[in-house]
């Protein structure tokens, strides 16, 4: 069964989210933001060769993982993930290392396209580039912390285009079948590169495929970061509980092209960028706290210098600093004494 999860009121605070730490949201969906806009301009000068980010998909991102316990539960995320990884405490330096594939970059030497996060501390874990793969890794970490005895819920990312993929159905099925503590966001888009969903799937909800895996699916508004707190923390209630996994399916969009090569032109209009982009997370989010009174404008000015900051100092230290020694190509491929 699809259960559609209800909108907050605007003037509300979902259950388990403290006032300050509503506010700390805000301030990751700025840094966020601030980051997402200076790698694009890094790729335009020249200097990133690559990238793929998530702007629009922040509230998604940010409220699902506010309510993981960082170094306790699993994350495994997919390439629009920088806001997760920046709600987790993922460093602008660290980032900015991998987006310019310095020698330092913590998460692969810069040998791994940007932000593939890799950090134990954090239980962030190392993904392939192949879309889907980490679905299955992500219920078998779950069965996993269960033999072990942990009390551990893991959290897997991904678009709707992942869903077509065989590693989607296999990894529902395992999980539904050993009902095990995961939590699967399935970041719906609407496109997967420049195909539309109807095109994807026959049906409207991603949510709907739950129901043959014998878990619940939910849908979200994947622009309003409090119901989508509200929604997983409910699945992770469930999870701790034994109850099995869930499918949280947030509604999104990405309001730029799907990679720094790709002409979104080509496939979608301009009109419905521009009513999409009049949702913007960063808006709505920021409205919300105001009509709370937990902001004023001289916060938000104060926020925004300081990501600017943040981000200034972060692209400034990445490019001073070294790239990858040509000697360690191998290291890591091959044995080695």
């Amino acid at each position: 069964m699809v259960v559609e999860q209800p909108r907050l009121g605007p003037l509300m605070l979902p259950e388990g989210l403290a006032a300050e730490r509503a506010r700390e949201l805000l301030y990751h969906l700025v840094l966020t933001r601030a980051l997402d806009e200076r790698m694009w301009q890094l790729n335009r000068q020249g200097k990133a060769s690559f990238i793929l980010t998530g702007r629009g998909h922040e509230a998604t991102q940010i409220g699902s993982a506010a309510v993981v316990r960082p170094g306790v539960d699993w994350v495994y995320t997919y390439y629009r993930s920088l806001a997760v990884g920046v709600t987790l405490g993922v460093s602008a330096r660290d980032i900015m290392l991998s987006v310019l594939a310095r020698r330092d970059d913590p998460f692969a030497g810069g040998r791994q396209l940007p932000l593939h996060f890799s950090v134990p501390a954090l239980r962030l874990v190392s993904r392939s580039s192949v879309v889907a793969t980490q679905i299955p890794h992500a219920a078998g970490t779950a069965l996993a912390s269960r033999l072990r005895g942990e009390d551990a819920v893991t959290i897997c990312y991904f678009g709707e285009g992942a869903t077509s993929e065989g590693d989607f159905h296999e990894g529902l099925n395992f999980a539904g079948v050993h009902r095990l503590p995961v939590v699967f966001v399935c970041e719906n888009n609407r496109y997967a590169i420049s195909v539309p969903q109807h095109r994807q799937m026959a049906v409207d909800d991603v949510a709907d495929r739950a129901a043959g895996y014998g878990m619940p699916g939910v849908v979200v508004d994947g622009q309003d970061l409090f119901a989508v707190f509200a929604a997983t923390r409910q699945a992770f209630e469930r999870a701790r509980r034994g109850e099995g996994p869930t499918l949280l399916e947030a509604k999104t969009y990405r309001i730029v092209p799907h990679s720094s090569d790709d002409d979104d032109r080509t496939y979608r209009s301009r009109e419905e960028v521009a009513a999409w982009s009049a949702r913007d997370p960063l808006v709505l989010y920021q409205r919300t706290l105001e009509d709370l009174g937990l902001v004023t404008p001289a916060d938000l000015a104060a926020w925004r210098e300081q990501a600017q900051a943040d981000v200034d100092d972060a692209t400034a230290f990445a490019e001073a600093a070294p790239p990858p020694d040509p000697r360690d190509a191998l290291r890591h491929i091959f044995a080695s004494e």
